[in-house]
């Protein structure tokens, strides 16, 4: 069975280091969370940072749900969501947009 995903085995576990098969995605994930010191994190986690990402770099939607694998943009918009630095930024170049004028 050939294996896509490898992890490095701790230094505290004696001997040289070498690659350790994962044979369980979802376990591995959890424990690079965990270690990473964000707990209770889901691999969906990372879709949807990569969606607010192409929306915030003025990625045209058609191209970001393509990049994504989304192929409605109803389900493509649940993960587009916005947060308060969104909301902070809007108000921003709003402010800048009517002071221009």
């Amino acid at each position: 069975m050939p294996w896509v995903f490898f992890r490095m085995v701790a230094n505290g576990r004696g001997g040289p280091l070498r690659p350790k098969p994962i044979t369980s995605f979802i376990k591995a994930f959890k424990t690079a969370c965990r270690k990473a010191g964000c707990p209770g994190r889901i691999p969906h986690d990372l879709r949807r940072t990569a969606v607010r990402n192409l929306e915030r770099a003025g990625i045209p939607r058609s191209v970001a749900m393509k990049l994504t694998g989304h192929k409605t943009e109803s389900v493509y918009r649940r993960y587009a969501i916005a947060d308060e630095r969104d909301f902070q930024v809007a108000v921003e170049r709003l402010d800048a947009a009517l002071i221009a004028r």
